[in-house]
């Protein structure tokens, strides 16, 4: 008997993190953040210019470095 998911085992299907190129702005990583919480890729993208202004640039590093890391 299937459940919602659509799978038979029970399990969750796997998700896995992967930048949105398509419905992203530059490198795809808010909109990638946000497809995998399920939230509005704005706010993500909110959080990370709040995060750069107010952490003195380092959350720039870290959109930088996920990006070359994803995909």
């Amino acid at each position: 008997m299937n459940n919602i998911t659509g799978n038979s085992g029970g399990t969750p299907p796997s998700r896995s993190f992967r930048l949105d190129k398509h419905s992203g702005k530059v490198f795809g990583v808010c909109a990638g953040i946000g497809n995998y919480f399920g939230i509005d890729p704005l706010l993500v993208r909110i959080g990370f210019v709040l995060g750069t202004l107010l952490g003195f640039g380092s959350f720039i590093l870290i959109y930088l470095a996920i990006a070359l890391i994803a995909d």
